[in-house]
């Protein structure tokens, strides 16, 4: 039987580890950044469609990055609420300069 992580505390490692590529924190960065811009303009410009674009834009971004560069599955598969909440986490400490974009650096 999988041992199940308990806490967003051991959590929040094992999703950094799941993007060690600088390619795919890159396109994390891009789709989060997407998101964050679509959420806004359609709250600003009263435009409830552009909620559908919100999840195929962080997705779509994170996704491409998993399968094609770091080539391994999504935390958020089985994690849903915390990879989310390391999404923004780990979106904040890149702009903050707390994590490097490139990890190997």
């Amino acid at each position: 039987m999988e041992n199940r992580i308990k806490s967003f505390e051991e959590f929040y490692p094992f999703y950094l580890k799941q993007h060690s590529n600088k390619t795919c924190r890159l396109l994390h960065v891009i789709g989060t950044t997407t998101v964050l811009a679509l959420a806004f303009t359609a709250l600003y410009h009263n435009m409830p469609k552009l909620w559908i674009a919100v999840p195929i834009a962080g997705y779509g971004f994170a996704w491409v990055g998993h399968f094609f560069f770091e080539k391994n599955k999504p935390a958020t598969f089985q994690y849903p609420l915390w990879s989310l909440r390391s999404d923004f986490k780990m979106y904040f400490d890149i702009l903050s300069g707390k994590i490097p974009l490139n990890p190997s650096k």
